[in-house]
């Protein structure tokens, strides 16, 4: 009964503070980057909470119960990409647009725009997608009674509701609420569970020794192959980028990044190291479920319920996340550059709340096509690490990139990423890479260097 209760709780605030933030939604600036107001506190909290959802939940819980703490060089690859953040967090917001596609046309052209945008849309959705699987989950161990398609469909409603009353300003205030909680609750329940475990020497007695090992029973590639797209989502991040464009100023965006950068270390070990303890105590017949099956059966009832809670309300804001990102680019990417760019400021707004249904609705069937998350996870993060990433970070760090390179790069990137999912290959993110990273060298360096004027804006201070 608590655990409902505790559910009917967070959907009520959630609800709350939506409708509070709907109502300041005036403009496009507003919807898309919270009217260019946001402080360093809230930033580290949608930061936060945006990075770690299902990925980190459901992917990261499947993989520590299959890989014991190898599964940590998953969440390695972010906390290595956080190094390159914490360099280009202010000079990103000193730019001050709305989407990474503005950066593409700005230092590329329009063409660089539109394919950068489809191969956000491409990774995001799956990456919302999986966030709808999870809550689904997370409702079915609840309720038995509702499916788990049927509490996806569910979660699929609730997010594509909350994303489209109120923008990037619901989001970010909901993550303050919901980061807050989860860090708080994550600290007192990991050695609470321990102990019922009966300590680390009991819990290494019950799993295999490989859990305790810095590979595991992964090979180096296999563990590499964790690393690296993740690494690469971290710092070419579509939603990211959105965040540092709405802080407040350049130092909020720069202590935001410091404060995440802490927040995920500690967050995201002490998540791994549940799932490990979890799976010492209960075996199920979907992994990707055992850290809200270990708070359900294996803390007291009040820290379990929010917990629970907490994990659920974190799938809704990465699926927000998620889901905003790539509406964000049809609206400002595609409808206001190319099809209609005279659309007032009202029919801007209904646009892009019609395109987040429909993107939700996308992403839903997605949901349908997948049962590991772990998989759909490296899926996504390959698909946009592999296309917009190298792209991207030439925008900061290499003047002779050109506009011939950068297309190529984004092309066979996701050409590549995709062709090779669709025939079952599991490591992508090594030909996909390398594709896309000597095509930006070798074509940029064979095709006229750029004018200054393209790359100047991104390194003068």
């Amino acid at each position: 009964m608590i655990y409902a209760i505790v559910l009917a709780i967070v959907v009520g605030t959630l609800c709350v503070v939506t409708i509070i933030q709907t109502r300041s939604v005036k403009n496009q600036a507003d919807f898309l980057v919270a009217g260019r107001k946001l402080p360093w506190p809230v930033l580290v909290f949608t930061l936060l909470s945006s990075w770690i959802g299902a990925g980190s939940l459901f992917a990261g819980g499947e993989n520590a119960y299959r890989n014991g703490f190898a599964a940590l060089w998953q969440p390695a690859g972010g906390w290595a990409g956080l190094i390159l953040i914490a360099l280009i967090a202010g000079r990103a917001r000193r730019f001050a647009q709305f989407t990474v596609p503005d950066l593409l046309e700005t230092r590329y052209n329009a063409t660089a725009r539109v394919m950068g945008t489809i191969a956000i849309v491409i990774s995001y959705t799956v990456i919302a997608s999986y966030q709808f699987k999870g809550g689904g989950d997370i409702l079915n161990l609840i309720f038995p009674s509702v499916s788990r398609n049927q509490g996806m469909s569910i979660i699929a409603v609730f997010v594509i509701v909350f994303t489209a009353a109120a923008g990037m300003a619901s989001i970010a205030y909901l993550d303050l609420v919901i980061g807050g909680l989860v860090s708080t609750i994550v600290i007192i329940a990991v050695p609470l569970l321990l102990q019922k475990a009966g300590g680390w020497s009991q819990v290494r007695a019950v799993l295999p020794a490989s859990h305790f090992q810095v590979l595991g029973n992964l090979s180096l590639a296999q563990a590499l192959n964790y690393m690296i797209p993740t690494t690469l989502l971290l710092i070419g991040n579509q939603g990211m980028y959105q965040k540092f464009f709405s802080a407040r100023s350049e130092r909020d965006a720069k202590f935001a990044v410091y404060g995440w950068i802490v927040g995920t270390l500690i967050l995201e070990t002490l998540l791994i190291a549940f799932a490990v303890i979890g799976s010492s105590l209960f075996k199920t017949e979907h992994p990707r479920e055992i850290i809200p099956l270990t708070a359900f059966q294996g803390l007291p009832s009040l820290i379990g319920a929010l917990l629970l809670g907490g994990v659920f309300a974190k799938v809704i804001s990465t699926a927000n996340n998620y889901l905003f990102s790539p509406s964000t680019n049809l609206i400002h990417d595609v409808y206001g550059r190319f099809i209609n760019p005279h659309a007032s400021e009202k029919r801007k707004l209904i646009m892009s709340r019609l395109i987040v249904v429909l993107l939700g609705l996308f992403a839903l069937l997605q949901a349908t096509r997948f049962e590991s998350i772990l998989n759909a996870s490296v899926y996504a993060y390959t698909v946009y690490g592999a296309a917009v990433t190298p792209a991207v970070m030439a925008v900061f760090f290499w003047r002779r990139a050109t506009t011939a390179g950068a297309i190529v790069s984004i092309m066979l990137g996701a050409i590549i990423t995709v062709a090779l999912n669709l025939v079952g290959y599991d490591l992508a993110i090594y030909p996909a890479l390398a594709a896309s990273l000597l095509s930006l060298i070798l074509v940029s360096l064979l095709t006229p260097p750029p004018q200054p004027g393209k790359w100047k804006p991104f390194f003068e201070t």
